[in-house]
């Protein structure tokens, strides 16, 4: 079946432009596929059924290919075949509605409590920018939202005195929860001296200011988090959302249950959330302040 490749090669080289090297990992893909085909009894590509590419993206899985190769493998033989198809080379193509394959889900990084509690005291909160840093890290920390959730919230989205946060998720959604009275004390210090982060008489909306006055970016989060991470003598990189990957871990190994944790954190499907233990249910608040570390 050899023959049919070199005009698919011609006509990638000619009408896509692509790189030689790319060239080269479609002909070695599709060679191997061609040979592990006819051994199994494919003489032409008409031959050749969804069957035989499902047994081979088997054989590759099975020998311990990487989900990179298995689905490299896979994108060259719907190339090849949808390229034998237009030319009327095959009278079906037995690529049809066949899936990537999906990689298994990243183990989320967490940190210890006793590296987040390090971590939440590496702010001096001698100064009205450290009270900041110190309120946000709390917040975070205490509600298990996104960074993109913390620097869109406005003065009033978080009650301290009722000890809740209104924010908005990714989809617009809102949703409330209960934050602990740590936070809660911090948020309402980090308001009593917000006005000296301001410029002038200019009016904002943005709970978090940075140092212009304006609305505290994500990079500028960043930036933050990566300075106390250091600080703390924190060795592992550790980003904004590793503060949601702790606050779900540690309200799990408390014994809450995972619909609430899905609840706090907005997961629209519980099996996103499901990366982090297994279910039971209980109410959202009395979990929240029964099982949180800093609930209290």
């Amino acid at each position: 079946m050899k023959p049919y490749l070199q005009p698919f090669l011609q006509y990638l080289s000619g009408d896509r432009g692509l790189s030689s090297s790319t060239l080269e990992s479609y002909g070695r893909d599709i060679s191997q596929f061609l040979a592990f085909a006819e051994e199994r009894g494919a003489v032409t590509p008409d031959d050749i059924r969804k069957s035989h590419i499902m047994l081979y993206v088997g054989a590759l899985r099975g020998a311990g290919r990487a989900i990179a190769t298995v689905n490299r493998t896979t994108v060259s033989l719907r190339a090849f075949f949808h390229f034998l198809l237009k030319e009327r080379l095959i009278h079906q193509d037995p690529t049809l509605d066949m899936e990537m394959a999906r990689p298994a889900p990243k183990t989320p990084t967490v940190l210890s409590v006793e590296e987040v509690e390090r971590l939440l005291a590496a702010p001096e909160s001698s100064t009205p920018q450290g009270v900041r840093d110190k309120a946000m890290l709390e917040l975070l920390y205490a509600t298990g939202i996104r960074v993109s959730e913390l620097i869109s919230l406005n003065v009033g989205d978080v009650q301290t005195g009722l000890r809740f946060a209104r924010c908005i998720g990714a989809s617009g959604k809102e949703r409330v929860l209960p934050i602990g009275a740590v936070a809660a004390e911090w948020v309402a210090g980090y308001e009593g001296c917000r006005d000296k982060l301001l410029r002038g008489s200019r009016e904002e909306a943005a709970l978090f200011l940075n140092s212009l006055g304006g609305r505290l970016t994500r990079q500028g989060f960043w930036k933050i988090i990566k300075k106390y991470a250091k600080e703390a003598g924190i060795g592992q990189d550790i980003t904004p959302h590793t503060f949601r990957h702790s606050f779900a871990a540690h309200l799990l190994e408390g014994g809450a249950d995972l619909r609430s944790v899905q609840q706090m954190l907005g997961h629209a499907d519980i099996s996103t959330t499901q990366i982090y233990s297994g279910i039971a249910r209980k109410n959202m608040k009395e979990v929240y302040e029964s099982f949180h570390p800093r609930a209290k």
